[in-house]
């Protein structure tokens, strides 16, 4: 599991220093902490960012707004961000709220704000709505992750890394190489939405990662998986076998 990776724009040392602290006590790793637009977007490009805190002023200049409409030029690099600002100019409100910000909180800020705001984005950011609101729900899948509510954080696992999912009620066990995650989710909704070309069932209680098949065994009903892990094949999810091109 990673750590969901928060990249900091803000020049006031007092500021981001809170912010730091906020985040790396709630288990968020720090992409960096950028005080110019241009280090910003150094920062941005060279590490791996999952969400954007931005001071809407830098150095007195709505910099952190150019940063945001730059992001947001390019679908693939754009990343979901959260506006902080002390300034009550309506121009410049108004001028932000067109880059579409997922949160506009003001300074001084606390500390659930900045928790629920990361929370907000990622499920508006991936078009998954009110999920870490819900008792039935802890997950948002984006196209390469899985984002996961512990408590007051979010936890990453990479789509990659999900050796397979086994179901258990309401649950679903997420296991990778070397770890295991039990997620509120439906096997069901889960199968929705992965990519069917990655992820075939193999079992009515068991979705596996094709990638990390190492071995069908017919006639025992086995599939066996990086890490040594079995599962169950079914007669009825045989056929997914004829798709695999690492069958030949």
């Amino acid at each position: 599991m990673s750590k969901v990776s928060v990249l900091i724009i803000e020049d006031t040392p007092a500021e981001s220093e809170a912010l730091v602290k906020v985040l790396t006590q709630n288990n968020y790793a720090i992409a960096g902490v950028a005080t110019t637009f241009s280090e910003a977007l150094a920062l941005f490009y060279k590490n791996t960012v999952d969400i954007v805190i931005i001071d809407v002023f830098l150095n007195g200049i709505p910099e952190g707004i150019t940063f945001a409409e730059t992001i947001n030029i390019t679908p693939d690099i754009s990343r979901p961000f959260v506006f902080l600002t002390s300034s009550n100019d309506r121009q410049i409100f108004e001028r932000a709220k067109l880059t579409k910000p997922f949160s506009f909180l003001l300074k001084p800020f606390n500390e659930l704000e900045i928790l629920y705001a990361i929370e907000m984005a990622v499920e508006k950011f991936y078009e998954q709505s009110n999920v870490f609101l819900s008792d039935d729900l802890d997950t948002v899948l984006s196209t390469d992750s899985l984002f996961i509510k512990k408590k007051n954080s979010l936890k990453k696992v990479l789509i990659d890394d999900i050796v397979y999912i086994e179901v258990e009620e309401r649950y679903c066990n997420i296991i990778t190489e070397h770890e295991k995650f039990v997620i509120m989710i439906s096997l069901t909704k889960i199968s929705e939405l992965l990519e069917k070309n990655k992820f075939v069932k193999t079992h009515r209680n068991y979705i596996v990662n094709a990638n990390k098949i190492e071995e069908i065994v017919l006639h025992d009903n086995l599939v066996i998986l990086k890490g040594n892990h079995k599962v169950t094949l079914s007669e009825k999810h045989k056929d997914f076998i004829k798709k695999l091109n690492i069958l030949k």
